[in-house]
């Protein structure tokens, strides 16, 4: 369930729930909200992310600088990427500069995002530069801001491995309906083992054996 929820897979997170008997750690609906915001900052909407974020729990950015100032650098790389140069500039002196005197940190991604404006199409800029404008940063901070909303949830952002075990059995038994193949017991004491199934009225003995 805790994978279901934490990825974002609110349908299977529900049949789940119904057909283990397991009481979902989280509202459904919040799921939905989640995967709103991720898909708006993987395509880059970062203005659109922070008032959905804002609309969940405003106490996510207000008690977390850090991730405010992630999202307010991931703002700055877009209107570089867009070309937005003027407007980047401001953005950068009137949003992060007051935050990059306040932390070293902040101030170093900063340094390196500005960099940016220093390479045009012709120029070879270093991949720690480059990878600002990789889809891989836009996929960094939406599992960020994934995790702080999880967290105000108090929902664990690591599988909890019973759940993890139930999921596997759930699996199997749904598989089960529409093919045969070795299964794997599970022990909810002592974990995985090999297993036998039944198949036709004989025993079939599992991958292991």
């Amino acid at each position: 369930m805790d994978y279901l929820v934490i990825e974002g897979y609110r349908s299977a997170a529900e049949e789940f729930s119904n057909e283990a008997g397991v009481i979902p750690p989280v509202d459904f609906e919040s799921i939905e909200s989640r995967m709103v915001i991720r898909e708006a900052l993987q395509r880059g909407d970062v203005e659109e992310a922070i008032t959905r974020v804002n609309d969940l729990n405003p106490e996510i950015l207000d008690t977390n600088p850090a991730l405010y100032f992630r999202l307010q650098q991931q703002k700055l790389i877009e209107l570089i990427r867009q070309s937005r140069i003027v407007e980047a500039l401001q953005f950068a002196q009137d949003e992060l500069a007051p935050r990059g005197e306040e932390s070293p940190e902040f101030l170093a991604e900063l340094e390196r995002t500005m960099a940016l404006l220093a390479f045009d199409s012709t120029s070879s800029p270093p991949p720690a530069i480059t990878d600002l404008l990789s889809p891989t940063q836009r996929m960094k901070t939406a599992g960020e801001v994934n995790a702080a909303i999880l967290e105000s949830f108090s929902q664990g952002k690591e599988v909890k491995l019973v759940q993890l075990l139930k999921l596997l059995c759930w699996g199997e038994n749904m598989l089960d309906e529409r093919a045969e193949f070795p299964k794997v017991q599970v022990d909810m004491r002592g974990g995985l083992t090999p297993g036998r199934r039944k198949v036709e009225g004989s025993e079939e003995t599992s991958m292991h054996e």
